[in-house]
């Protein structure tokens, strides 16, 4: 298998709004990333991707963008990212960007010109279509296709001024690009070049498997049942069929110039050999992509996002046993992750973020992430085991993001008179939404967790833990045991040192399924076999050895500091949520 720095990288992502504020305004800037890259760097971090900073009006976090060479006020100017990326290149670190070009905001020079006349230079750029009509003659949108973040909504948006709707899968502010334009295109091709000239190392590309849509633009099928008016529209947009052309012309034109680093977000794709053209070695056209199934392990399949249904370990290890060998077998990349800024915190929905056992299930997910093949991810708070916030807070006064809005509202219209339906809803917000994410990183005990000074109001409420729960006493920690961050920076050290057996080694599950235990081994080429067991339980487990399986010695666990004093042969005995790396004869 080849070699590639990108492979190798360790991936941190920052969501600026909450990472740090330095001018006081209650959101996060650019200057506030700079003052970190100590911690990172002392982390274990290789390359920083930063969320949206591009000027936007805000409607979904900067992922409406309205000018794509131009950094939001909010963050802060062009010259503080210039500052950024030279303190990064100072400790050898590197900046990916985000790009978000399945649409822009509606505030865009692009879309405004667009939606100034039919005859507009730009109309074409993005999607328009003539209304259906009512009896009345009222619009009507042109087909049944439901909006991403508001399943209640249509994905089409009416224009009086032009009497068209154009297509915003997401919101009505984020209106969708033609990508049958060429034009567009190459507008794209110029705004990747952009960044990647003023140094950035590559991008993570929003939902790029939406750019291309079926031109017939047919129904959905009415999936959400008989008495929805909209219906989720995937089928004709996710990996459309023209998605695997435009993603080669910016493989050919931009990529392979720059030696970029790129992972797709890929939502809705389950093809096995639609993922492994995307990113098989050679010729596919991105590194790696996000695969959602660990993220989607809790949805109700078929349904949208905000649903909830129990998950198995067995699935769990199905799932990453799956990938794994799928890769190692076609010549493909992996990503690893379990969190991100769309993603509840990963301690309280895989594991127990109780007092009691939060330490221990965040470092048993670090084990899991830090041993597996594939470029790792790491989100900002992740390393510290930061966990949803309580079921305490209001969800009309508490919870920011439009898509958390949106259902809260379409669960009172619908179920407001109902109370017990109304708390199955409210029970689903409180484990899936992705504000739990986006609460302002937790630096220390004092005022406002140190995300912004004493008296500032920040854009999100600190979560209700951060006294607990923070950076300043997990890095000055002295028990025997290690912290969370703590142990993610032995992990990522531990990884880096054997990155024959953790990046490029084989991948082998072990041991038959289990309700509770999830045990692999990886083998390389110069460090041998190692062996790792996850307790993905609440329960005191006796786990009995495979027979193939010869363990030399306990090397790390998220029980101790030291090396654990287990069972070498037979079966090991395995407290709550433990997890344990051992080396393997042979």
């Amino acid at each position: 298998m080849s070699e590639a720095w990108w492979k190798e990288a360790v991936v941190y992502q920052v969501y600026p709004a909450s990472f740090k504020d330095t001018n006081k305004d209650g959101w996060g800037d650019i200057k506030g990333i700079t003052s970190k890259l100590d911690y990172l760097k002392n982390l274990g971090v290789d390359v920083v991707w930063v969320s949206p900073m591009y000027k936007s009006p805000q409607a979904d976090m900067g992922y409406d963008i309205s000018d794509y060479k131009a950094i939001d006020p909010i963050y802060g100017t062009n010259d503080d990212l210039a500052h950024l990326q030279s303190e990064l290149k100072k400790r050898g670190m590197k900046l990916m960007m985000d790009l978000v070009v399945n649409h822009t905001s509606d505030q865009h020079a692009w879309f405004l010109e667009s939606r100034s006349s039919r005859s507009s230079r730009k109309r074409s750029w993005y999607i328009w279509k003539d209304p259906h009509r009512d009896e009345d003659g009222r619009p009507l949108p042109p087909n049944n296709w439901s909006q991403i973040l508001g399943e209640a909504n249509s994905a089409w948006t009416y224009d009086a001024g032009t009497d068209q709707y154009y297509l915003s899968l997401f919101t009505p502010e984020q209106p969708d690009l033609n990508w049958e334009n060429p034009d567009v295109r190459a507008a794209v091709h110029d705004v990747m070049k952009y960044w990647l000239e003023k140094g950035a190392c590559g991008y993570r590309m929003d939902v790029i498997n939406l750019i291309s849509k079926d031109q017939r633009f047919p129904d959905a099928e009415p999936s959400l049942g008989p008495d929805k008016k909209y219906h989720p529209g995937g089928k004709y947009f996710v990996n459309g069929p023209r998605m695997h052309e435009y993603l080669q012309e910016i493989k050919h034109e931009v990529l392979e110039k720059y030696g970029a680093i790129t992972v797709g977000e890929m939502p809705g794709v389950r093809d096995v050999e639609e993922i492994v053209r995307t990113v098989k070695n050679g010729t596919g056209e991105l590194n790696m992509i996000f695969i959602f199934d660990i993220v989607d392990i809790d949805n109700v399949p078929g349904k949208v996002r905000m649903t909830l249904q129990d998950w198995s370990v067995k699935e769990l290890r199905r799932i990453v046993n799956r990938w794994q060998r799928i890769m190692i077998e076609r010549d493909g990349w992996n990503s690893v992750f379990c969190e991100n800024h769309d993603n509840p915190r990963s301690v309280s929905r895989y594991t127990d973020d109780s007092n009691k056992y939060r330490t221990y299930g965040a470092t048993l997910l670090a084990l899991m992430q830090t041993t597996l093949k594939g470029t790792l991810y790491v989100y900002q708070g992740e390393e510290l085991g930061m966990r949803n916030f309580p079921k305490s807070w209001d969800p009309l006064k508490d919870y920011n993001d439009i898509e958390a809005v949106n259902f809260w509202k379409k669960s009172l219209d619908l179920y407001g008179d109902n109370p017990k339906e109304l708390a199955k809803q409210r029970k689903v917000l409180e484990r899936k939404a992705r504000d739990h994410a986006r609460t302002p990183m937790q630096w220390n005990a004092g005022t406002n967790a140190g995300f912004t000074d004493k008296g500032v109001k920040p854009w999100m409420r600190v979560n209700d833990d951060y006294q607990e729960v923070n950076a300043e006493k997990q890095l000055s920690n002295e028990s025997e045991d290690l912290s969370v961050w703590q142990f993610w920076q032995r992990g990522l050290a531990n990884r880096k040192m054997h990155k024959d057996v953790f990046t490029y080694g084989d991948f082998e599950a072990v041991g038959p399924e289990s309700e509770e235990i999830f045990a692999y081994v990886r083998t390389g080429t110069e460090s041998g076999k190692w062996l790792i067991v996850l307790n993905f339980s609440g329960k005191e487990v006796d786990w009995p050895l495979p027979v193939e399986v010869k363990v030399e010695g306990w090397m790390a666990g998220n029980y101790t500091k030291g090396k654990p004093d287990k069972a070498l042969e037979m079966s090991i005995a395995l407290h709550p949520w433990e997890g344990l790396l051992g080396k393997c004869v042979g």
